[in-house]
């Protein structure tokens, strides 16, 4: 399940308009592949004391020790037992490499722009994982959630992944 993903400039063409869908609760969502470094297994996680629920702690990938946030927790959809499906998505957003605990990885779909419409505006306020979606992505006849990593990571609010890579790093 170590799947490496092509993170060079050189392949950047090549990833345009592609996005990894993962499944969380009852909805795919979607990630643009250029912030996608790695898929992983599920492995034992260190808690850190004090953190945001969503912020399961830390993982030591080869060496590399990375926060680790549960997407389903994040969008306030409540924790959900982990199970062979529940996998590790690694992406690296602004110099900060994180996993995000997703359900189960769904497939690498292209969605091109004229196929990505932006979010509902009615009843918006603050509709959990809606401020993380910055379109709706077409694919067929099913609709996938895109999200913006650096607003998934770096709240407005609360910089705890940020504080999290931090402190491990003093």
């Amino acid at each position: 399940m170590d799947e490496m993903m092509n993170s060079g400039t050189s392949g950047r063409d090549t990833q345009e308009g592609k996005y990894m869908t993962f499944k969380s609760g009852s909805e795919y969502f979607g990630l643009e592949i250029q912030y996608v470094q790695q898929i992983i297994q599920f492995q034992t996680i260190t808690k850190i004391p004090e953190t945001e629920d969503y912020i399961k702690g830390l993982i030591n990938l080869r060496g590399r020790i990375i926060p680790v946030v549960d997407v389903r927790l994040r969008f306030k959809q409540g924790e959900c037992e982990y199970n062979d499906k529940t996998c590790i998505l690694v992406i690296t957003v602004k110099d900060t490499t994180v996993g995000l605990i997703v359900e189960q990885i769904a497939e690498v779909v292209e969605i091109q722009k004229e196929n990505i419409l932006p979010p509902p505006t009615i009843g918006r306020g603050d509709k959990g994982h809606n401020k993380y979606v910055y379109g709706i992505g077409k694919v067929g006849t099913a609709v996938k959630l895109l999200l913006d990593p650096e607003k998934l990571l770096y709240d407005e609010d609360n910089m705890d992944v940020d504080s999290a890579r931090m402190e491990n790093e003093e």
